[in-house]
C-alpha cells in the first residue's frame, strides 16, 4: 500500500496521461479533399493536407472558416452559420434565396439562382474575407441585380445563358481575392406578378393570331398568284387557238375563192362577184347575232348591194359550192377520159 501511494508513483502516472493526452491532441488525420489551416500562437504557420499531420497541443491550433448554408423547409430559406476547421475542397453549391429584380422596363420579378464555387486558396478564403460563403452570396445577388437590371423582361426570357456567363464572368475577379473560384452560375426560376403574367398571356395570343392570319394571308395569295396563271396560261392557249383556228378558216375561203375563180374565170368582174358573195354571207350570219341585242335592226346600206350581187352570181353561175363541185366533177370526168384513152391504145397494140 505504501509502494501504491507513492509521490513518485503518482507523478509517473501523471506524466504518462499527459504525454497520452498530448499525443491524442497533437495526432491529426484529414480526410481526402479537405485541409486545415494552422496557427501558431496565433499567427499563419501551416496547411495540413489529407493523411494523418501532427501538431503541437496549446501552441499550434486550426483556424476556424464560418460558413452560411441555407436548408430549404417549403418554401422558405433558413439560413445556418457554422465555425468549421475543416475547409473542403470541393466544388460546393449554394441555393441562395429568390431576390426581386427591376428590369429596364420596370417589370420587378423574384429570380432564384444557384452559385456553385470551389475554395482553392484556404489561406485567402480565411485571411483575405470575414466571411467567405456570405461575401460570395452578398457579390451574387448584386451581380445578378446589376445584370438583369440592364435587360427587359422578353430579352431576359429568351437570354438566360447570356445572363449566366455575364454574372460568372463579373463575379471571377472579386471572388479570385478570396480564393475562391467561381464555376457556374444559374438562374433557375423567374417569378412575375399576377398581371404581368396576364398580360404576356395576351400578347402570346395575339402574337399566334396574327402568325395565323398572316399564313392564311399568304396561302390566299399564293392560291390567286396560281389561279392567276393558270388564267393566263389558258387565256394564251386560248388566243394560240384562236389564231390557228383563223389561220385554218383563212385558208380555207382563200383554197374555196381559188376553185370558185378557177372555175368561172379569173376576170377582174368575177373576182368582185366572188368577194361580193362572200361577204354577203357574212352578213346574213351576223343578222340573227344583230337582232338579238333589240328589236328593230338597222342593216348598213351597202348590204343591199352585196345582196344583189349574191343574186347575179346565182344567176350567172349558181352558188359558188355547186361552181366548186362542177368543177370537181369535170376534173374527174376528164381523168375517166383520158385513162380510157390511155387503155384503148394499149389494147390496140
Amino acid at each position: 500500500m505504501d509502494l501504491l501511494a507513492s509521490p513518485g508513483l503518482i507523478i509517473s502516472l501523471i506524466i504518462v496521461a499527459i504525454g497520452v493526452l498530448l499525443i491524442v491532441k497533437g495526432l491529426v488525420i484529414v480526410r481526402q479533399s479537405e485541409v486545415m489551416v494552422v496557427e501558431r500562437l496565433g499567427s499563419f504557420n501551416r496547411l495540413l493536407e489529407s493523411g494523418i499531420n501532427i501538431i503541437i497541443p496549446f501552441i499550434e491550433q486550426p483556424r476556424a472558416i464560418s460558413m452560411i448554408r441555407y436548408r430549404k423547409q417549403g418554401e422558405e430559406y433558413y439560413p445556418i452559420a457554422t465555425d468549421e476547421i475543416r475547409i473542403d475542397r470541393r466544388e460546393t453549391v449554394m441555393d441562395f434565396p429568390g431576390q426581386p429584380v427591376v428590369t429596364t422596363d420596370n417589370v420587378t420579378v423574384t429570380i432564384n439562382g444557384a452559385l456553385y464555387y470551389q475554395i482553392i486558396d484556404p489561406k485567402r478564403a480565411v485571411y483575405e474575407v470575414a466571411n467567405m460563403s456570405q461575401a460570395v452570396e452578398v457579390l451574387a445577388k448584386t451581380t445578378l441585380r446589376s445584370v438583369v437590371g440592364k435587360m427587359e423582361l422578353d430579352k431576359l426570357f429568351e437570354s438566360r445563358a447570356e445572363v449566366n456567363n455575364a454574372i460568372q464572368s463579373a463575379m471571377e475577379e472579386p471572388a479570385s481575392k478570396w480564393g475562391v473560384k467561381i464555376s457556374r452560375v444559374e438562374v433557375q426560376d423567374i417569378a412575375m406578378p399576377e398581371e404581368v403574367e396576364s398580360a404576356m398571356r395576351l400578347q402570346m395570343a395575339a402574337e399566334r393570331k396574327r402568325r395565323a392570319t398572316v399564313t392564311e394571308a399568304e396561302g390566299e395569295k399564293s392560291a390567286a398568284i396560281a389561279m392567276a396563271q393558270g388564267q393566263r396560261e389558258s387565256s394564251i392557249l386560248n388566243a394560240e387557238g384562236d389564231k390557228q383556228s383563223a389561220i385554218l378558216r383563212a385558208q380555207g375561203e382563200q383554197e374555196s375563192i381559188k376553185l370558185v375563180l378557177n372555175a368561172i374565170g379569173e376576170t377582174e368582174e368575177n373576182k368582185r362577184t366572188v368577194v361580193g358573195y362572200l361577204l354577203g354571207q357574212s352578213y346574213i350570219k351576223a343578222l340573227p347575232t344583230m337582232a338579238k341585242d333589240g328589236e328593230r335592226v338597222f342593216v348598213p346600206y351597202e348590204s343591199s348591194a352585196l345582196l344583189g350581187s349574191m343574186g347575179m352570181f346565182r344567176e350567172m353561175a349558181g352558188s359558188p359550192e355547186d361552181v366548186v363541185s362542177q368543177h370537181v366533177r369535170n376534173r374527174q370526168s376528164g381523168a375517166d377520159l383520158r385513162s380510157g384513152m390511155v387503155g384503148g391504145a394499149a389494147g390496140q397494140g
